[in-house]
């Protein structure tokens, strides 16, 4: 009897030894396919989640939800701040042009902060369209340029806006998250 009981552990021991040793080969391997070289449809897609995000957090604000925690969790998802340095300068911030962390770009989102702060992400919008120009892709990071449209909940009118997005892939998952936002009006000339 304890020769079978013996055999059976041993085979567990074998079978969990062979499953340990596929799975240290295995899981690298599509560990590094997941986060291979970024793509433009990756882009695309980062791009409208972003966009996509933003309006939720007016949809939440407009409702009487917690926006704040909304707006929390779509700069996590959306920026690397939690990963390092994110080089972001929002289109309506003239005091405080740049946001160097999480707070100054919860700030500029939902307000608080900055006294400049009114929140961009509240306004509401209830669409944000994206028109590249160009696009420039290097393996691990990616930068976007052109233009992006945000559609006023209220009156129905688009606001065009220039933009430059860099992204690059999240050491957590792969997703792409930010690591550089320029956003700005577009140049009026006086005549």
């Amino acid at each position: 009897m304890k020769d079978i009981k013996q055999t059976k552990w041993a085979r567990h021991l074998v079978a969990a030894t062979l499953l340990a040793m596929v799975a240290s080969v295995v899981t690298p391997a599509l560990a590094q396919s997941a986060k291979g070289p970024i793509t433009e449809a990756e882009v695309l897609a980062a791009e409208a989640s972003w966009g996509a995000g933003l309006v939720d957090i007016g949809k939440v604000y407009t409702s009487g939800g917690d926006f704040k925690a909304a707006a929390s969790s779509f700069i996590d998802a959306h920026y690397a701040f939690q990963d390092g340095t994110v080089l972001f300068k929002p289109t309506k911030a003239a005091v405080d042009e740049f946001r160097e962390d999480k707070d100054q770009a919860l700030s500029y989102f939902v307000g608080g902060m900055e006294a400049e702060d009114h929140g961009f992400a509240i306004n509401p919008w209830s669409n944000v369209r994206f028109d590249n120009k160009g696009m420039y892709i290097d393996g691990d990071s990616a930068v976007a340029m052109g233009n992006y449209f945000f559609t006023d909940a209220k009156t129905g009118k688009d606001v065009k806006v220039d933009f430059t997005m860099g992204f690059k892939r999240a050491p957590s998952d792969g997703h792409l998250e930010l690591f550089l936002q320029h956003s700005s009006l577009p140049y009026e000339a006086k005549h």
